[in-house]
């Protein structure tokens, strides 16, 4: 059952002080963040209340005047929200040698793609971690087209040119990675498909999960639509000219058919955690190779048996034999888990520890991810979380701690 958001606010009224806390999650405050870059919105977040912090160097809302964090996800779960995420790097990638080069790099399958179906995969390394996790989509143009993090832009850029370096000009390969003059929304709840339907020139009913269209988008040419989001709930990513995201946004909060409201880093990153997903650099990094992160399944059946990514033999061993540790959903009641809390087993010995955790406004409990002994990670089972120095008792329980919604 959904609290409403005034029943929330009481519940949680410490939730936009908790998640401001969150290292991962906000770097530094805007009057500090004088090197931090703008996206193509920022005067429009602030003219609409947004308080700004930096985050993976840019500029961003973390919400929005009174509008609470926690009233601002329960908003995205029963109505919809709008989030600016132009700051995610948006790459296209050309050629005929195009899939051949991104399999080399990532456990995706892009053969076994239909046209404008999307992916999510992993980059990995030689050990088998993660560089990052990333959504592939195979246009029906004559590119690949690539959202990945934000803070592992420089990263990604330099794997991409120093792979096609190692080629010496024998792969057909051309790598775009977009700057300022690209813009990323993300309208996220289910309410959606209703407000976006009557501004885009193509019916969004032929849109089902991790499928993608070029539009129009309330009159802004050159957008590309991707039936897909970051909270668990139906809802699109729309990428757009710079020049266009405002009026993209506007005629979005005008809608009559829906009740849209714009959303920061706080609702999303709770959001996210609800519906079991992680977030780089906290829940996984390059130490951490997928299945210890329970993202297994990213590794498609086929890359399984030929493989050829970095660390395919680690990870398909790791596969068939299993792996040590384990990435797990952990629900607690009493004071919430932060980043970095050490969980403890039967003995009281240590046998993990907490990488995101947050209350849960959907479920009136405090959720969390961590990463235990594999020993540990059955459903059911009985773990310790110290908090401030004190134990909390908390269950292992299957995620995502929310259903997902999305429009399969």
């Amino acid at each position: 059952m959904t609290f409403g958001a005034t029943k929330i606010m009481m519940t949680y009224p410490a939730l936009a002080r908790w998640v401001s806390k969150q290292g991962h999650l906000i770097i530094r405050s805007a009057s500090n963040a004088a090197s931090s870059k703008k996206t193509c919105l920022h005067d429009f977040h602030v003219e609409h209340g947004g308080k700004m912090v930096d985050f993976a160097g840019y500029l961003l809302p973390v919400q929005y005047g009174s509008h609470g964090i926690a009233a601002s996800h329960v908003h995205t779960r029963t109505c919809c929200s709008l989030f600016d995420v132009s700051h995610m790097a948006q790459t296209k990638i050309y050629g005929k040698d195009r899939v051949s080069f991104i399999e080399s790099l990532t456990t995706a399958d892009i053969q076994g793609l239909g046209l404008n179906q999307a992916q999510l995969s992993v980059l990995t390394n030689n050990s088998g971690g993660i560089i990052d996790d990333l959504i592939i989509t195979n246009t029906s143009g004559t590119y690949l087209f690539i959202v990945s993090n934000a803070s592992r832009r420089e990263a990604v850029k330099n794997l991409f040119d120093e792979t096609l370096g190692k080629t010496r000009g024998k792969l057909d390969v051309n790598v775009e990675m977009a700057g300022d003059d690209r813009a990323l929304l993300a309208l996220q709840g289910p309410e959606s498909p209703r407000v976006l339907g009557p501004l885009m020139d193509v019916e969004v009913s032929k849109l089902t999960f991790m499928t993608s269209t070029e539009a129009k988008v309330a009159g802004v040419p050159g957008c590309r639509v991707s039936r897909l989001g970051y909270t668990g709930e139906d809802g699109v990513e729309i990428s757009a000219p710079a020049e266009g995201a405002r009026v993209i946004a506007e005629a979005l909060l005008a809608s009559r058919n829906g009740n849209v409201k714009l959303a920061g880093l706080g609702a999303r990153d709770s959001l996210r955690l609800e519906a079991g997903l992680c977030l780089y650099g906290n829940d996984m990094d390059e130490s951490t190779t997928p299945v210890e992160a329970s993202l297994a399944w990213l590794v498609r059946k086929r890359r399984r048996e030929e493989q050829g990514f970095p660390g395919a033999g680690i990870i398909v061993s790791q596969i068939k034999g299993g792996v040590p540790r384990k990435r797990v959903g952990v629900k607690s009641e009493g004071p919430p888990a932060r980043h970095g809390t050490e969980v403890l087993g039967n003995e009281g010995e240590k046998i993990g520890h907490v990488t995101s955790g947050c209350p849960s406004p959907t479920l009136g409990c405090n959720v969390a991810m961590a990463y235990v002994k594999s020993e540990y990670a059955k459903v059911g089972t009985k773990l310790t979380l110290m908090v401030r120095k004190k134990p909390v008792e908390a269950t292992v329980v299957k995620m995502p701690f929310v259903p997902h919604n999305y429009n399969k």
